[in-house]
């Protein structure tokens, strides 16, 4: 590892699903960052498609489509394939995906996105589409548990809105005894990333509250486990839980995630040798 990378020497734990850890930890190893992965969650099939596979063959009947992760993309088009639709079924639809990766992800399958927001929160979705979608159908397809805000307040704004599951996220158990490990051990991550609330609710339920405050809890400036959040929702969570926000990104995507740990590096990384960190 060459010592002049601007990671070089931070361990940095990555809680994203298995499947989806792939750009930031490559992203973070480029920069010479040692990576633990561990994802705090599992994204698992709905119990029933009975309802994403009814709109799908009423899409007529939308103006449209709101997209807010890269699973739901997945989903809808696992579907699609399943019953041999084309993408001329999403010809009339108006899509607006919630961030630059959604969006690749739609892009990737020849579909044209009409709106992204500035900033990847669903209150941001909300500000882009208000004013546009009164008398309009619109359907939201996303995981099974997630925030009411983009529903509520596009209803607020004269939509009609269907919400559709088209999958979950659960606790991964088998995460739990690789998550005391590595936080009991002598070389513990520098940091922990949290990408969305679901991460922070998780981690929690694998811990405990305690063992989660406690966890993140510094002796020191540059001593511990640091928190680093994706952007302000994620935030919010984990001050909910009474937990540090100790790294925020500016910009609220993987990217700007990285940025802010390598931005933190110089406080969350104690200037001894790194092996003598947690001595």
């Amino acid at each position: 590892m060459s010592p002049d990378k601007p990671l070089s020497g931070c361990r940095v734990l990555v809680s994203r699903a298995r499947k989806q850890a792939g750009a930031l930890s490559s992203t973070l190893k480029a920069l010479g960052c040692q990576v633990i992965e561990i994802p705090f969650i599992e994204i698992r099939k709905p119990s029933s498609f009975a309802a994403l596979d009814t709109v799908l063959h009423n899409l007529a009947n939308y103006d449209w489509l709101i997209l807010t992760s890269v699973n739901g993309v997945e989903a809808l088009f696992e579907r699609m394939a399943r019953f041999h639709l084309d993408n001329s079924a999403f010809s009339h639809l108006k899509i607006a995906a919630i961030g630059p990766a959604t969006k690749s992800a739609i892009e990737k399958r020849g579909l044209t996105v009409t709106v992204t927001p500035k900033e990847y929160v669903a209150e941001s979705v909300v500000a882009s589409l208000q004013r546009r979608v009164k008398g309009k159908r619109v359907l939201l397809v996303r995981a099974k548990v997630a925030r009411d805000v983009i529903p509520r307040e596009l209803q607020k704004a004269g939509a009609i809105v269907d919400v559709i599951e088209a999958y979950e996220t659960v606790v991964p158990e088998a995460s739990k005894r690789r998550l005391k490990a590595a936080l009991n051990g002598k070389r513990k991550p520098h940091a922990i990333t949290f990408t969305s609330s679901s991460t922070v609710k998780n981690f929690v339920a694998l811990l405990g509250l305690r063992g989660a405050r406690a966890a993140l809890k510094k002796s020191a400036p540059n001593r511990g486990v640091h928190s680093a959040s994706i952007g302000p929702v994620t935030s919010a969570t984990l001050r909910e839980f009474g937990l540090p926000v100790d790294i925020e990104a500016k910009e609220f995507d993987i990217p700007g995630l990285v940025a802010a740990i390598v931005a933190a590096k110089g406080r969350i990384v104690s200037a001894k040798k790194w092996t003598d960190l947690y001595s």
